[in-house]
């Protein structure tokens, strides 16, 4: 059993801890709310430049622009793998890289090349250890302060040079999209090729049923102009979702973690208790047994 001292210093701990883990988890609900409004405030236009370039492209005669038909191919995917910095986010990356591992082993055990982008030094460092052999390039410190559009139009334009390269046939981004603090939905997003999502899909049948829209210039034309610019977006828009999820989970986490503080030092202190007490009742022993005797 140990002693009083040991269990003195371990409450001690453990109450230090507790405070760090609560004021993470106050930092991490201050960050949540300026994240959760970024995120939202990307989703419409995201939404809306997916139901614009599908709308655009049924009025495409052919496979329209390179980064709409694609290369013809299937063989070679780029997977971008958006992950955080740090941990302490309870199972945040590690869902990310459960989901992009499946992704990696479905395509290989189907024979196709697998290329890694990944933004976040966790979702590397764990990608590292099995597939270094497909990384491609990494980032971090992306949104350190504030995440900047410019920050996603640096990762979309290394995606877009190695396709005009040729070095891939596919792209598609993996990330958690934010729901709620207690809820994030890893998703896998196809970028490259552009693929008409069935909801933008409906709204563009919808939309042609009561106008019919002559453009200048020709579709064609526009999509090529709009095409990067959804890729950045798109990139963009994971980065906020990915950041909002962060934080989401963080607070979670730390919210937990101070909880169960909380339950350890009650157990601890009733125990420091109890042997407080037995040893208080057997010096009262030794003290009364001594005076018999005498």
């Amino acid at each position: 059993m140990p002693s009083l001292k040991d269990l003195r210093n371990r409450i001690t701990s453990v109450k230090a801890t507790q405070k760090i883990t609560s004021a993470m988890k106050l930092v991490a609900a201050s960050k949540l709310r300026r994240a959760q409004e970024q995120a939202e405030a990307g989703r419409p236009y995201a939404e809306r430049m997916a139901r614009m370039l599908s709308s655009l492209a049924q009025g495409v005669e052919g496979g329209g622009p390179r980064l709409m038909a694609g290369t013809g191919k299937d063989d070679v995917h780029l997977l971008l793998v958006v992950t955080s910095d740090r941990g302490l986010c309870g199972a945040f990356n590690a869902s990310i890289v459960r989901e992009a591992r499946r992704q990696i082993q479905r395509l290989l055990s189907e024979g196709k090349t697998v290329k890694l982008l990944t933004v976040g030094r966790k979702g590397r460092d764990l990608l590292r250890r099995d597939y270094s052999a497909l990384m491609v390039q990494s980032w971090e410190d992306v949104g350190r302060r504030r995440l900047a559009f410019s920050e996603a139009q640096t990762v979309a334009e290394r995606i877009l040079d190695l396709f005009e390269a040729g070095e891939f046939d596919v792209a598609s981004i993996v990330y958690n999209r934010f729901r709620s603090a207690i809820a994030q939905i890893v998703t896998v997003q196809q970028v490259i090729p552009f693929s008409i999502p069935e909801s933008s899909q409906q709204a563009a049948d919808a939309d042609e049923l009561k106008a019919l829209y002559e453009f200048e210039p020709n579709e064609e034309e526009i999509l090529a102009d709009l095409l990067p610019r959804n890729l950045s977006i798109q990139v963009y828009r994971s980065l906020l979702e990915s950041a909002a999820s962060e934080q989401g989970a963080r607070m979670t986490a730390m919210d937990n973690a101070t909880r169960n503080a909380g339950d350890m030092i009650g157990r601890l202190t009733l125990t420091y208790n109890r042997t407080r007490q037995a040893n208080i009742t057997k010096e009262l022993i030794e003290i009364i047994s001594g005076a018999e005797a005498v």
